[in-house]
């Protein structure tokens, strides 16, 4: 027997281009800001001792870590990055395509 993957109302609203592009914006900053804060702890840093070794201010940490941030440059990741002792990956990943489209190469 199949499993029928039962339709749900973030599915009916993920059909609607505009939700989805907003949806996957806000997502995309929640995820950065959330990588920072796993970041920054694994490195068993606090916001105030993250902020010296960046030469920032502990709120300005704090707003890096926050969903509604969205003023990051990859200079400022790759302070973080050194910062916490990691490396900074940056990388593209194509789109999904709906299983109507075919793909043009």
């Amino acid at each position: 027997m199949a499993n029928k993957k039962i339709k749900t109302y973030m599915d009916t609203l993920m059909e609607d281009k505009e939700f989805k592009k907003s949806f996957d914006h806000e997502y995309s900053k929640l995820f950065v800001s959330e990588q920072i804060a796993k970041l920054r702890k694994s490195a068993n840093l606090t916001q105030e001792a993250l902020a010296k070794k960046i030469h920032s201010t502990k709120s300005a940490v704090s707003r890096y870590e926050s969903a509604t941030y969205n003023g990051y440059s990859i200079s400022l990741l790759k302070k973080i990055a050194n910062a916490c002792e990691a490396d900074l990956q940056i990388k593209f990943v194509k789109k999904k395509m709906k299983p109507t489209q075919t793909a043009v190469m």
